[in-house]
C-alpha cells in the first residue's frame, strides 16, 4: 500500500466463520476491516467508522441489508458509502430490490469464490490491479 490512509471496509456478516475469512483476506489485501453481525450495529458504525465501502449481508438478525441500505441511503452521512451486497438470495427479484435501493453491487455467495469479492471491491473503490 501507498502512503495514502489504508482503506477501511466495513463487513456485515452473521456467519462467524465467513466474517473470520473474508475479514482475514481483506486485511492481507491491506485494508483496514471492522466487522458487525447484524443490520442495527452496521448503521450505527456506519457513522462511527465512516467506511469506504460496506460488504453487507441481507439475510441477519434484527434489521436486514435491504433495510440497512434503504435508511443508508436516505441519510446524508452515509448516502455516498459503496454498497456491495454480498448474499445467499439469488432470485432476481431480490437483486431488483437491491437495485432499486441504490446497492452498488450484488453478488450471490454461492456464485462467487473470495478472489471475486476482492477484486468487486478494488473495482469499486478505484483500485488498479496489476494482473
Amino acid at each position: 500500500m501507498s502512503d495514502q490512509a489504508k482503506r477501511r471496509i466495513l463487513l456485515v456478516e452473521d456467519d462467524r466463520g465467513l466474517a473470520s475469512v473474508y475479514t482475514t483476506r481483506l486485511e492481507a489485501e491491506g485494508f483496514d476491516v471492522r466487522h458487525v453481525a447484524d443490520g442495527e450495529n452496521a448503521l450505527s458504525e456506519a457513522l462511527d467508522y465512516k467506511p469506504d465501502l460496506i460488504l453487507l449481508d441481507i439475510m441477519m438478525p434484527k434489521i436486514s441489508g435491504f433495510d440497512v441500505l434503504d435508511i443508508m441511503r436516505n441519510t446524508p452521512e452515509t448516502s455516498k458509502i459503496k454498497v456491495i451486497m454480498l448474499t445467499a438470495l439469488s432470485q432476481a427479484k431480490d437483486k431488483e430490490k437491491a437495485e432499486k435501493l441504490g446497492v452498488d453491487d450484488y453478488l450471490v455467495k454461492s456464485q462467487v469464490v473470495i478472489a471475486d469479492v476482492i477484486e468487486r471491491v478494488k473495482y469499486h473503490l478505484g483500485i488498479t490491479t496489476n494482473n
